[in-house]
């Protein structure tokens, strides 16, 4: 299992990083244009993300312009829904228009409000059919 994990919080990074190590390998990026670059990578490799968490609020790309990106990119190569990645957007802000925008204008798959529990984290990716295993 392959994540990425965009927040510009360092501690909330970590925090994903570590709910998520026993399941698979994390790639980390503080904002979301290094996110997009992490993605683009990790396309052109062939070795696609399978969950990306994505903050909204950061700085140079948010994360609502780069969820747009990341599916732009997902369409470049040929990968349409329902095979693209896992996006979960985790926000501190409990916000209907934020909410909104993730899944009718980017495609998010999910969307979490901080502070981030490992419970609910985990939860919401399975609900996703996506299998976790140790």
């Amino acid at each position: 299992m392959k994540f990425l994990i965009v927040d510009d919080d360092f501690d909330s990074r970590r925090l994903v990083q570590k709910i998520l190590h026993p399941y698979g390998y994390s790639d980390l990026a503080a904002d979301g244009e290094e996110g997009v670059e992490a993605f683009r990578q990790a396309l052109e490799a062939g070795e696609p993300y399978d969950v990306i968490t994505l903050d909204i609020m950061m700085p140079n790309i948010d994360g609502q312009d780069a969820l747009r990106e990341i599916r732009d990119l997902e369409k470049e190569y040929g990968i349409l829904p329902p095979e693209g990645a896992k996006v979960i957007m985790i926000s501190g802000l409990d916000d209907s228009q934020e909410v909104h925008d993730a899944f009718f204008l980017g495609d998010a798959t999910s969307y979490i409000v901080k502070p981030i529990r490992k419970r609910v984290l985990i939860e919401e990716i399975q609900n996703l059919g996506v299998r976790l295993e140790p």
